[in-house]
């Protein structure tokens, strides 16, 4: 299975579900056929360092930066071997007239096995500096490009226990949600995301490639 997964902004801060999260991945790689694409986004430490009188706009490239080396370092002591890249360097995903662009050669030539982590900072051609995209927004584009078998995000809630719960169904649409699941179930960034996607929480996420414990969302 070769899958994409969503790291949003709350998650990014909560380290009881980091953790969690890397000991799935760690269980994840025993299976070698198994290609795991994570993006991440930004978290509050980027107004941790704006208040340290740094501008919203580079210090958002610092925190990119900086949780791109602390996942791989917090996902290392779980055993996860991990690549992470910031897709600005070599050019890797660039931006020109609005349009996004991926150098699907530098993507094949990484080795299979490790987890591939991307931040949202890509390179800007025409103004020759990096900048970051929107999380849905990459997750919509990579989608396109690398084809995954499934894309994941996980679950606002911190109740572990709603994936066993009955009165959730396998399956819902985006247009027929119920108000308190979207409030309550889906991450900020994803509230109008419209698009296929399947949720599910990170203690489930070591299940995969099984996804009986997923919500799919259409």
């Amino acid at each position: 299975m070769r899958y994409l997964a969503a790291l949003d902004h709350d998650h990014l801060d909560n380290g009881v579900f980091l953790t969690s999260l890397a000991r799935s991945l760690s269980e994840q790689q025993k299976d070698r056929q198994q290609r795991s694409v994570i993006v991440h986004t930004d978290s509050a430490y980027t107004d941790r360092i704006i208040q340290t009188g740094v501008m919203r706009e580079k210090a958002t490239v610092r925190s990119l930066k900086d949780l791109n080396k602390r996942l791989v370092a917090l996902f290392a002591d779980q055993g996860v071997s991990t690549i992470g890249i910031n897709p600005y360097k070599r050019n890797f995903i660039t931006l020109q007239d609005n349009e996004l662009s991926l150098d699907h050669s530098f993507l094949e030539d990484l080795p299979r096995q490790p987890v591939l982590l991307l931040s949202t900072l890509v390179q800007d051609l025409e103004r020759n500096r990096q900048t970051t995209i929107e999380l849905p927004r990459m997750l919509r584009f990579l989608r396109e490009e690398i084809r995954p078998d499934e894309l994941f995000i996980f679950s606002k809630s911190d109740e572990a226990e709603i994936f066993t719960n009955s009165d959730h169904p396998d399956n819902i649409q985006w247009d027929t949600m119920e108000p308190s699941f979207r409030e309550t179930q889906i991450p900020d960034e994803f509230k109008t995301f419209n698009h296929r996607v399947r949720l599910t929480t990170a203690r489930d996420f070591h299940r995969l490639p099984g996804t009986n414990h997923t919500i799919l969302i259409d």
